[in-house]
């Protein structure tokens, strides 16, 4: 297998966690290349059920490397609950997890700001998860932060530098938000602790990452959130903190452009998103309530009910276009199939003019009304189905129109939670 990107297309939740599980076993390496706790990838194998937040999806496979990489932000503490409940239940990663000595450290006074600036947002409020993803990043940018090489520093100079970093914030903390300081002393403390249980997993990134440059290891990188969420490129500025589109799986990963293979992009069968924001194909009422209850769409790491919709042809085509897709996979198919009707936005008005193409500009994607093309749903399980020849005629048909209109192969299909229940097709599916 050839080195992989598997890149959300639209506004994360697409499913991501089980294409990169089930694409996993034959790889060395997965690779989580941005964001932080923000992230729920949840994997069903049997009656089991996983989420990860800031460990790879690869972790479940017995044999492969997992390496949190230099674009993520990561919480110590958060990181250290997540490997112990996975050791709880029989899965062996102490040996298998790497973290990138320059991936930036969230600290408690992130989550802290992050819920202050959100609540003095009020009404224009962006929606975050509240897990310090944003003010991490900050730090980050400003040269300010902590880094998980830190926790490779003697006791001493870590609990010296920790204490200083918590002391900056609290006066940012007391003098902007008039919030209660945190405990300086007892934080270091505790991040020293935790120090003894991850600094042994830091490590240089470029140098455990040779084999993969050299072409005798194989790497496959997982993003998180979607493309539609990417700071530079989404739908600022409700958007995530980093990049979650291409750009972001080479800086944050340490691997050069010549590294990549085939670059898959996920999308739903249809649309959700969570967080505020515009939404052209959004169902309101009853249509989105149903769609929701059939998807069970809540957040993995919030619990917050998605808002849903219709899928939108015109941002799937952009994000095709700028991750330079070499594959689209569509997950949860199946969700469809009690459906008499399904529509498909595939262009937009606004003010009663065609648009002729997706808009950047965050003032005129709230302005702007989607044209669909209604199909006919199959009304019909999918459930069973492993080929593409299983699938309902009416299901082949919405699969062959979103492969011509999204102009890349569709190479996968969810059709259930579980990792077994996929189709794969390296040849597309028109007929």
């Amino acid at each position: 297998m050839e080195n992989r990107v598997v890149i959300g297309g639209q506004w994360g939740d697409e499913g991501k966690g089980k294409i990169v599980d089930t694409l996993s076993r034959d790889v060395d390496w997965v690779l989580r290349f941005q964001g932080g706790a923000n992230a729920g990838h949840t994997i069903h194998i049997g009656s089991e059920k996983h989420v990860l937040h800031l460990v790879p999806s690869g972790v479940l496979h017995e044999g492969v490397k997992c390496l949190l990489g230099g674009g993520m932000v990561i919480d110590p503490w958060s990181l250290r609950d997540e490997i112990l409940a996975l050791e709880q239940r029989g899965i062996k990663v102490r040996d298998r997890i790497f973290i990138a000595a320059n991936a930036a450290l969230l600290m408690p006074y992130h989550k802290r700001l992050d819920e202050l600036k959100e609540e003095g947002r009020k009404r224009k409020s962006i929606g975050t998860t509240g897990r310090g993803i944003g003010p991490a990043y900050l730090d980050k940018i400003q040269r300010t932060g902590m880094r998980l090489g830190d926790l490779q520093l003697p006791a001493e100079n870590l609990e010296r530098k920790a204490i200083e970093m918590i002391l900056s914030a609290n006066e940012l903390l007391s003098t902007h938000y008039d919030a209660e300081p945190l405990p300086s002393r007892v934080l270091a403390e505790e991040l020293v602790v935790l120090a003894q249980f991850i600094a042994p997993m830091v490590v240089n990134p470029y140098e455990v990452l040779k084999g993969v440059r050299q072409g005798t290891e194989t790497v496959l990188l997982e993003g998180a959130q979607g493309t539609l969420l990417d700071i530079d490129h989404g739908t600022y500025p409700y958007v995530t903190s980093s990049n979650s589109t291409i750009g972001g799986a080479l800086t944050g990963s340490s691997l050069a452009p010549r590294s990549l293979g085939e670059i898959n992009g996920i999308f739903k069968a249809y649309l959700t998103r969570v967080g505020n924001g515009p939404f052209p194909t959004e169902l309101l009422g009853d249509q989105g309530e149903a769609l929701r209850e059939a998807g069970g769409e809540y957040g993995a790491t919030t619990g917050r009910a998605r808002r849903c919709g219709w899928f939108d042809m015109v941002a799937a085509r952009y994000s095709a276009d700028i991750n330079g897709l070499t594959g689209a996979i569509i997950t949860k198919m199946d969700v469809l199939d009690s459906m008499p009707s399904i529509q498909v936005a595939t262009s937009y008005e606004v003010d009663g003019e065609p648009l002729p193409c997706y808009p950047v500009d965050g003032n005129i994607l709230p302005r702007c009304r989607p044209v669909y093309r209604e199909f006919k749903g199959w009304e019909k399980p999918t459930t069973e189905c492993r080929r593409l020849t299983d699938l309902p005629a009416n299901a082949r048909k919405y699969l062959e129109f979103l492969e011509a209109e999204l102009g890349t192969l569709i190479v996968g299909v969810s059709v259930g939670k579980d990792r077994e229940q996929m189709i794969w097709t390296n040849t597309g599916v028109t007929t």
